[in-house]
């Protein structure tokens, strides 16, 4: 399976008569692209298949009161995922994502990693989020079990979107946190259903909702539930971006090779170089650098048995795809 195309019609200039955007909402066929002066328009692509998301900076034709999508800007990157059906494009031209896990109900530590990999693949920068900061006995678990990533160096940070307490309110110290983190960069935020992701975006976006209900109506889309990515800006000289996205449950890597795998995994990649032999799995090779890493707490750059065990399955995955 291809991986998605980068660009449509890159020439060596603008066409003549289009005029500059970027995709800020998308529902089926359907995009919604903002103006240089902010304005937004219904823009529909040509052809019957479209590869515009959200991010994209395009060049359109305006029509009456609508638009034609006549050429993808090449991006600087293109987040997406890929199972054995279909590939999953969430958004381009990304400066970083925000993975949001939460502490209750547990988190899959299958799908944060296969963010992760997604995340390294394209060379955006990933931050990891822990939510639900007030419930101690369920955070301080899943704090421990992210052990692992913060001796990878990803970037982590606890948030308490919105307390259970009665009349309590998000820490204003974590908030700002992230609103430094957020600041002046495009962001799309990721994670899996109930994690808070709306939550998020309705307490860093006032406007969110009355803003999501508009573009809902003028798309003709009826109710909208984050059924697709939307653009937020966070400031009003649209600087700062937040992208919304559907929640998941599975993340498929089918566009990932296997033999590729542990470069973007942090831990195998610190290790991987030590390998007796350049074509090295990490399965089942004598004189493996990963393997003789696995469980050793004495050892610096200790990698854990259920990162290992990961990995394998994830091999065994991705070998079964494409051979």
């Amino acid at each position: 399976m291809s991986k998605p195309s980068r660009a449509a019609r890159v020439g060596a200039g603008p066409i003549a008569g289009t005029l500059p955007g970027l995709v800020v909402a998308g529902f089926g066929r359907h995009v919604l692209v903002e103006t240089e002066s902010g304005q937004r328009v219904i823009c529909h692509p040509r052809g019957k298949k479209s590869q515009v998301v959200v991010g994209d900076r395009i060049r359109w034709l305006p029509s009456q009161d609508e638009g034609t999508i006549e050429k993808i800007e090449e991006r600087s990157n293109l987040f997406y995922r890929q199972d054995e059906m279909r590939t999953k494009s969430f958004a381009a031209n990304l400066d970083q994502v925000l993975i949001l896990i939460a502490a209750e109900p547990e988190f899959s530590e299958s799908q944060l990693t296969r963010a992760l990999i997604a995340a390294e693949a394209e060379h955006i920068a990933p931050i990891i989020a822990l939510n639900k900061s007030d419930l101690v006995e369920p955070f301080t678990r899943a704090w421990a079990k992210l052990a692992p990533y913060r001796a990878m160096d990803y970037r982590m940070l606890p948030l308490a979107i919105k307390p259970k307490a009665a009349d309590a309110l998000p820490d204003p110290v974590q908030t700002a946190e992230l609103m430094g983190l957020l600041h002046g960069k495009k962001t799309l935020v990721l994670g899996p259903s109930g994690a808070g992701k709306s939550s998020l975006t309705n307490l860093l976006v006032p406007g969110a909702r009355v803003l999501t209900a508009e573009i809902s109506q003028a798309l003709n889309s009826g109710k909208h539930t984050t059924t697709s990515t939307t653009l937020y800006w966070v400031d009003e000289a649209r600087t700062t971006a937040l992208i919304d996205s559907p929640g998941f449950q599975e993340f498929g890597l089918h566009h990932i090779d296997p033999m590729q795998l542990a470069n973007y995994m942090p831990d195998f990649k610190a290790h991987a170089q030590d390998c007796k032999f350049y074509n090295c799995t990490h399965l089942h090779e004598p004189g493996c650098g990963v393997i003789s890493k696995v469980n050793s707490p004495k050892s610096p750059g200790n990698i854990s048995t259920s990162r290992y065990r990961l990995y394998s399955e994830l091999f065994a995955e991705l070998s079964q795809t494409r051979y």
